[in-house]
């Protein structure tokens, strides 16, 4: 194999910087329906409480595997349609039968009990969306040089702020603006969310059909120099174990970042519910409790949003800060969001804490990508992304499994001190990420 400077990626216009990100609004989309509706789906059809976090190792697991699975070929391949554009039209069309059968499984009762039906279409769909996923990062840093990276992933962050904000509110949209049913009898799914899975479906594979159609894919030798040796998939661990210096450094901010973001995602209902509107755990059927479930689906909603409206400015800030500094600030921001959750007492001050996520949300999107782009071989780019993916998924899996010790044995079974460690965690990845080499940061400082 031979190596020499890879020929400069040619600069794209903005738009088409939209059109090849565009599908991660309907891959957002498909997830934010997922997130805030498994639990209820496979709740109907008859899980009990306390297995729903196990169903829920079900997406850190799926990527764990498919991801690098999925960039290793994706490196390896050329089509008519490129390298990445057949796996992630591949997953969406799988993903987008998923979210149509998700809320249907109990038709198939006479084949399996609807629970093992819904649990094996809930793993299909986190399969499927991680199919169609792991190449956009690789799309992204494939086609744009170096100093379009930041604003590549930037956009994507945007996407997927605004899929998820309309994902997570449009059961609510159908059921309070169009009167569609939101309850149904006993083992049946209303039909606000089995509509709002209709619709996730059709928007997940319009949006990838769009970027396929307006994206081009250039072969490898017209951008790489190095040239791709053709490998088994036994590579894959020798590529893990020779992974560049800054994808190491990164792995430790990652893992703090994302053991902070699990425990947000899993104990903030219960931590508002119990701290907030003084509700005990034990009652969590009431009315109440109900509301503070609500309100968290709300303030969800926000964060995402915000993350949008940050991402807009943050190739900005990079520009004049540098990539390294702008993450670190961001985490802290995301720390003292959730922090501050401990002394508030008016649940519509919430708002106000989910500024600082959704900024750390936004540059968790983004920033390790921009970061990590510079430091990978360009025909290694599918396979790193997807090993990258392992930052990602160990700490959720890690969290799942002795998360709720902890609140129960440590924390005294008040979750909300899960929330204060979470801001304490993003704290301690903004610290890390000062050791992170980012060889090709272009800010002006």
């Amino acid at each position: 194999m031979t190596s020499s400077v890879p020929p400069a990626r040619p600069r794209l216009k903005y738009w088409q910087i939209w059109n090849m990100s565009l599908g991660f609004f309907g891959i957002q989309f498909g997830f934010a329906l997922q997130n805030g509706n498994a639990s209820r789906i496979l709740s109907t059809f008859g899980a009990e409480v306390e297995h729903l976090s196990l169903f829920w190792l079900a997406a850190p697991l799926t990527g764990m595997i498919v991801q690098p699975l999925i960039g290793h070929y994706s490196d390896h391949t050329w089509t008519a349609l490129g390298r990445r554009r057949p796996y992630f039209l591949s997953g969406a069309l799988l993903a987008s039968i998923a979210l149509m059968f998700m809320p249907n499984a109990d038709i198939l009762v006479s084949i399996l009990p609807p629970l093992y039906v819904g649990a094996g279409i809930l793993m299909i769909m986190d399969a499927s969306f991680n199919v169609a996923m792991e190449p956009f990062r690789a799309l992204v840093a494939d086609l744009l040089p170096s100093d379009q990276r930041t604003l590549g992933f930037s956009i994507q962050t945007i996407l997927i702020g605004l899929g998820a904000v309309i994902g997570s509110w449009l059961p609510y949209i159908f059921a309070e603006f169009f009167d569609v049913a939101k309850t149904a009898a006993d083992g049946e799914v209303p039909f606000n969310v089995t509509l709002s899975f209709y619709v996730g479906a059709v928007i997940f594979i319009l949006t990838i059909v769009w970027t396929v159609i307006t994206t081009k894919e250039y072969p490898p030798d017209k951008y790489i120099a190095d040239k791709s040796p053709k490998s088994s998939v036994a590579q894959i661990f020798t590529d893990f174990a020779a992974m560049p210096k800054a994808m190491k450094q990164l792995g430790l901010v990652q893992f703090f970042s994302w053991f902070a973001l699990f425990s947000m995602w899993v104990f903030t209902t219960p931590a508002i519910a119990t701290h907030i509107y003084n509700v005990p755990l034990s009652d969590s059927k009431s009315v109440t409790y109900q509301d503070a479930a609500n309100w968290v689906g709300i303030i969800f909603g926000v964060y995402n949003g915000v993350s949008a409206l940050y991402a807009f400015v943050l190739p900005a800030i990079a520009l004049k800060v540098g990539r390294k500094t702008t993450h670190a600030l961001s985490l802290a921001a995301g720390g003292i969001g959730l922090i501050s959750i401990y002394f508030v007492q008016d649940p519509d001050y919430l708002i106000v804490s989910m500024i600082g996520v959704g900024m750390a949300w936004a540059s968790i999107l983004a920033m390790p990508y921009a970061i990590l782009a510079g430091s990978i071989p360009p025909y290694k780019m599918g396979v790193y992304m997807g090993i990258f993916n392992f930052f990602i998924t160990f700490p959720q899996i890690v969290n799942g499994i002795i998360g709720g010790s902890i609140v129960k044995y440590f924390y005294n079974s008040q979750p909300i001190y899960s929330l204060i460690m979470a801001g304490v965690f993003l704290f301690i990845a903004a610290f890390c990420v000062r050791f992170v080499e980012d060889k090709d940061d272009v800010a002006k400082v």
